[in-house]
Order: C-alpha cells, then structure tokens, then sequence
C-alpha cells in the first residue's frame, strides 16, 4: 500500500514540474519577441511597473503614465505615439511626463 502511494506521489509530482515548465515558455518567447514600452499604455491597462501606488498589471493612473509599460513588438516602442513623452514616443526606460502649456 506506501508503495503505491509512494509512487503515485512521484508521478503527480512529475507531472506537476512539466506543467509547471512548459507553462513558463510563452513566457520566455514573449519577452524575446517584445520589449517594454514606456508611456504607451492607457489608464489600468499596463503589463507592470506603474510607479509608486501601484502594485503591478493593471494599476496605472492615468493615460500614457511615464513610469508604466507595456509590452509591444521588438523595435515599434519609439515608433509608438505618446503625447506624455518628452519625444512624442514610447521609451525605453521610464520617464518624467512632460506638462501641458
């Protein structure tokens, strides 16, 4: 009877690891094929880091927050609108937002 138990006890564990595992490689193959855009995403819809306040995905304040980012296609941050950003476009790194007037 521990025998069985034993074993199925290794299996599930077994099984749960390659869950586990092949779970996390979208993940990899995302962020190969992305990067993180600051100041793009809009009021609640950024993928993380959206500054002191927050806690992480989903939380940004306001449109185009200087310190949230979202994750776009490698290469098309700095080609992206944001009329927070001192250039007009998505950055790389957070920024301070500019103000109006």
């Amino acid at each position: 009877m521990k025998t069985t138990n034993t074993v199925t006890a290794a299996t599930l564990a077994l099984a749960l690891g390659t869950a586990i595992s092949l779970s996390m490689a979208p993940l990899s193959a995302q962020a190969a094929d992305n990067e993180k855009c600051f100041g793009v995403a809009m009021k609640g819809k950024n993928d993380c880091a959206a500054g002191p306040g927050t806690s992480c995905a989903g939380t940004s304040k306001v449109d185009y927050q200087g310190n949230s980012w979202k994750y776009v296609p490698a290469g098309t941050c700095e080609k992206t609108a944001s009329p927070s950003s001192p250039t007009g476009y998505g950055q790389l790194k957070a920024f301070k937002e500019k103000t109006a007037g």
